[in-house]
């Protein structure tokens, strides 16, 4: 997408009080559904298998380091977000400058959509589709890039298929 593109986006759901208060619920709203059930999965699987049970230690732990590696990345390559590139007000207030690239919100949702399809395939199913939702919310408020998202989504699930399905 060009810079008019994305302008033209953030004006969408900028315009109306209704299309804003939606892209401000999504974008808000979404990943709190990762973030309260990965808990709750984590301590069930702690209570039903053990704090020391591979399912528990991976559950836990692949997520975890995913998303410390991703954050030392995005810091490292500190891109631009689209509304710097652009300069125009995104749909969603955002004070951030740089760390575009992965998007973090989408790589921890992938990553954590992989956990569950590791656990239980169709819980599995329904946070991809969350998360795939996540990521094209992160683009249509106007806070990154099509490719931080596409990236971030390539990152979580492909340390997800390793993590949790290859070793």
């Amino acid at each position: 997408m060009k810079g008019e593109s994305y302008q033209n986006l953030s004006a969408y759901f900028s315009e109306t009080k209704a299309r804003n208060t939606t892209i401000k619920a999504l974008h808000d709203v979404l990943p709190l559904v990762m973030y309260i059930f990965y808990p709750i999965q984590l301590i069930a699987l702690a209570i039903n298998e053990g704090f020391g049970s591979e399912r528990f230690l991976r559950f836990m732990l692949i997520p975890l380091g995913t998303l410390i590696v991703i954050s030392i990345i995005r810091a490292l390559v500190n891109a631009k977000r689209p509304y710097e590139v652009y300069n125009y007000e995104p749909a969603v207030h955002k004070n951030t400058s740089g760390k575009s690239f992965p998007s973090r919100h989408t790589v921890s949702a992938f990553i954590i959509a992989m956990a569950f399809l590791y656990v239980d395939t169709r819980i599995g199913i329904i946070m991809l589709f969350v998360a795939s939702l996540i990521g094209v919310t992160r683009v249509l408020a106007g806070v990154h890039f099509i490719r931080d998202v596409v990236f971030g989504a390539l990152i979580g699930i492909a340390v997800g298929a390793v993590g949790f399905f290859v070793f």
